[in-house]
């Protein structure tokens, strides 16, 4: 038997099980016996745990289908029934909202990779037969809720998977050419499939010149999935921009002419890979992601949305989408609904824009991952870069909260996270003995700084994976062992976060930040005070760098704290240490080499 015969015979197989568990998803449209409830009142008492559900347990051998053990392009086996059987793990670490990957029926692979990630979407209406059935989706939903845990489902608005190819050369196959003999004449490369961005659309071509628009042919191989997308209105070619992917992401020269063009491919363009970019200016796209993704909240469940690939989709989308999912979805039971986005992207400015009045709550925080984890906690840089980045917030991130959305205002419910599995794992970066350390110190700014922290899976074991796929390990390759040094310290964390409400609740205001590195004796130091209107107070003071120990030496740049003169700090994390509060507000504090110190008053321990 050659191997694409065993491809289509698994496919087959794999084609029978989504029959005769989930195939027909319409089949359970008005199915209500799900009661939608609201999980939860306060998004800033969460601690979210990002995981890839393909790869953090595999609790159920009849999905294990078409699996490369060990390829990380390629399916690995986890599934919905995996998380029931680590919650457990899940717990002990003290996390309190999940974060799973797309559910819904993706093109299962193309090109010698797998849709395991859950990007790749043909119908929005049925679920990845790779992680389960509806009835394991809703037990692995009602489990983690039995335990006080909440469930967000990453969706994606902005694109379909390669559902359909570009017929360049009418044809009626997808090709790929190369034209030309090199020397003089130009080659050109020509992908049916994915090609190249054109303002005026995709243009048919043969060697006699261009031939109009290049013709929309759907693909139909199901024993992949690869079919007419669903529901039917995506199957219609003018529900697409049809443009051609994107091939530029930046203009280094700053030249507006270039900018334009990246801003307008940016919106316009289908997503490298071939991943087919809808319109959705027409309101007929914004009705199905509205329906679709209500939809799945009203049978399972959920809590929340993250969004994947928010600036690739115009603003007026947000405008009527959060609304109206809010106001479906508070009509149905279910308030306080989080959503937050992805803006892959290091401009402050552009992130925030997308919790501007009537959009999201909330979006990731990539300027702090590059500025704060990246630039300080990774590479050594100065700690004023914390300083000079959380100065915008004000200005650039919405100060109210959303009309029916969660209560608390966005610049004040970032989504804080060092890695995830976009870019590298900080410890990619960090290969050297201090590495993990210097993480350990990055952990605790991230779970003691306002907001909503994030932890990627494997962070807690320490996974050093580089880019995509080699940043999406199989979990159980650590055995999900829980005496290790990291995990040990995010369960600590973690546990502190959750006792003290100065660190949930408590306004952030930086004590003590330094243009020093290297040698200085306050190089590396960040100081932060969180204090709440009913007093529940916490100094928290970190050493982002390894060399030495440090301390708030320069009078100048040390802010008097808030706690009155005499007050006794306790360091929650070394205990018999305290220091008492000068006059004036005046103290210092010495840390070691990517030390922590989590401080409250002596008569706010709890612990």
């Amino acid at each position: 038997m050659n191997a694409a015969h065993k491809i289509f015979l698994t496919a087959t197989a794999l084609t029978a099980s989504l029959c005769a568990s989930s195939c027909v998803q319409g089949e359970l449209d008005g199915v209500r016996d799900v009661v939608v409830r609201t999980n939860t009142t306060e998004w800033r008492d969460q601690i979210i745990y990002q995981l890839l559900t393909d790869r953090f347990a595999n609790g159920d051998a009849s999905t294990d289908y078409r699996l490369e053990p060990g390829a990380l392009a390629r399916y690995q086996g986890g599934d919905w029934q995996g998380i029931v059987d680590q919650l457990d793990y899940l717990e002990e670490l003290g996390v309190t909202a999940l974060w799973i990957s797309p559910i819904v029926l993706n093109v299962d692979y193309d090109a010698g990779f797998d849709a395991y990630h859950g990007y790749w979407a043909v119908d929005l209406e049925r679920l990845n037969p790779h992680f389960g059935d509806l009835a394991s989706l809703r037990g692995f939903v009602n489990a983690a809720h039995e335990r006080g845990m909440l469930v967000i489902l990453d969706i994606v608005t902005n694109h379909m998977g390669q559902i359909f190819y570009y017929d360049i050369n009418g044809n009626g196959q997808p090709d790929e050419t190369v034209a030309g003999s090199g020397g003089g004449s130009p080659v050109t490369r020509i992908s049916e499939y994915d090609p190249d961005y054109d303002p005026r659309g995709i243009q048919g071509w043969t060697s006699l010149g261009e031939s109009g628009p290049a013709t929309i042919r759907f693909f139909d191989m199901p024993e992949i999935f690869r079919v007419r997308p669903n529901p039917a209105v995506l199957a219609d070619p003018s529900m697409y921009n049809r443009r051609g992917r994107v091939t530029h992401w930046d203009c280094p020269g700053g030249d507006a002419a270039c900018q334009s063009l990246v801003r307008e491919m940016t919106l316009l363009g289908d997503f490298p890979g071939g991943l087919k970019d809808l319109d959705t200016t027409r309101q007929e796209v914004r009705d199905v992601m509205v329906d679709s993704y209500v939809r799945w909240v009203l049978m399972t469940d959920i809590d929340g949305f993250r969004i994947d690939t928010l600036k690739h989709v115009e603003y007026e989308f947000w405008d009527d989408f959060a609304p109206r999912v809010r106001e479906r979805l508070a009509a149905a039971g279910k308030e306080n609904f989080f959503m937050f986005g992805e803006a892959f992207d290091g401009d402050d400015a552009l992130i925030g824009s997308y919790t501007r009045p009537g959009r999201l709550d909330s979006v990731f925080y990539f300027s702090q991952k590059f500025q704060v984890f990246g630039d300080v906690f990774q590479r050594g840089g100065p700690t004023d870069r914390i300083r000079s980045l959380y100065e915008q917030r004000g200005v650039n991130y919405g100060t109210e909260p959303q009309p029916g959305g969660v209560g608390v205002a966005p610049r004040d419910l970032l989504v804080n996270f060092m890695d995830n599995h976009d870019v590298p794992r900080f410890l990619y970066d960090r290969p050297d003995e201090q590495g993990p350390a210097a993480m350990r110190a990055a952990l605790a700014y991230l779970l003691t700084e306002d907001g909503i922290p994030c932890i990627y899976y494997g962070t807690e074991q320490e996974y050093a994976g580089g880019n995509d796929p080699m940043n999406r390990e199989p979990l159980w390759w650590s055995g999900y062992r829980t005496d290790g040094e990291t995990f040990q310290w995010i369960a600590r964390l973690t546990r502190i976060r959750r006792g003290y409400r100065a660190l949930t609740h408590g306004d952030f205001e930086l004590v003590y930040t330094t243009e020093a590195t290297g040698d200085a004796g306050d190089a590396g130091v960040v100081a932060f005070e969180r204090e709440t209107s009913e007093g529940d107070y916490a100094l928290v003071v970190i050493n982002a760098q390894g060399g030495h120990a440090s301390s708030m030496t320069d009078a100048a740049r040390r802010n008097a704290l808030d706690a009155s003169e005499g007050t006794v700090l306790v360091d929650l994390l070394e205990p018999e240490t305290t220091f008492t509060v000068g006059a004036g507000g005046a103290i210092d504090v010495s840390v070691g080499p990517y030390q922590a110190r989590i401080l409250v008053p002596q008569d706010q321990r709890t612990e």
